[in-house]
């Protein structure tokens, strides 16, 4: 039973047992469908990636930097006494992850990067993010060998989903590319599952 399948079936396990509900009998894991695939994990970590990163820009920062005008967002954000811009936060999300040593990572990667730490940097981020450009709504899945360990890559698309992320892209002083719009794929979200 390779390492990935170990896993899920331990994930299965401890997902009956927590669903079962206090005193209730669990089924057992035969029972329990326990095929989480790499790209389910993937995915299902996506879901709520998605989620924080478009809460964050549509409720914090458009609304209290664009909206409300009651504090800025800026990448010097602690000099500025400003929020940190969505892309900061999801950086430093990917970087306390690192540090737990969980078993995975993510990164948000782009053809027009501002920050050229965010270019892609493998062969599998550089053909995820032209799929992802070329296949709007679609996401990119594959296996890549790194430093000698497989993983299992997937790439999502990081689409703009305030003015705040329009705005802030289209007029920076860096930015290579200015006429994005609501809805564009602005990059990818890159998440890497050891296989």
């Amino acid at each position: 039973m390779n390492h990935m399948r170990k896993k899920a079936l331990a994930i299965g396990i401890v997902s009956t047992a927590l669903l079962s509900g206090c005193g209730q009998q669990a089924e057992t894991p035969a029972a329990v469908n326990t095929a989480i695939t790499p790209q389910k994990m993937a995915d299902a970590l996506h879901a709520v990636m998605e989620a924080d990163r478009a809460v964050y820009t549509k409720l914090v920062i458009n609304r209290l930097v664009k909206e409300e005008k009651v504090i800025k967002a800026s990448e010097h954000w602690q000099d500025d006494k400003a929020l940190p811009l969505p892309a900061q936060m999801f950086r430093f999300g990917a970087e306390r992850v690192a540090e737990s040593n969980s078993d995975f990572s993510y990164s948000l990667i782009s053809s027009w990067p501002i920050n050229k730490q965010n270019e892609p940097k493998t062969e599998a981020e550089a053909s995820g993010l032209k799929f992802i450009e070329e296949n709007p709504g679609q996401n990119f899945y594959k296996e890549e060998s790194l430093g000698g360990k497989n993983y299992y890559t997937a790439i999502y698309p990081d689409v703009a989903v305030a003015p705040a992320c329009v705005e802030c892209h289209n007029d920076h002083k860096d930015t290579p590319k200015s006429d994005f719009k609501i809805g564009d794929t602005m990059g990818g979200v890159v998440i890497r599952i050891p296989l």
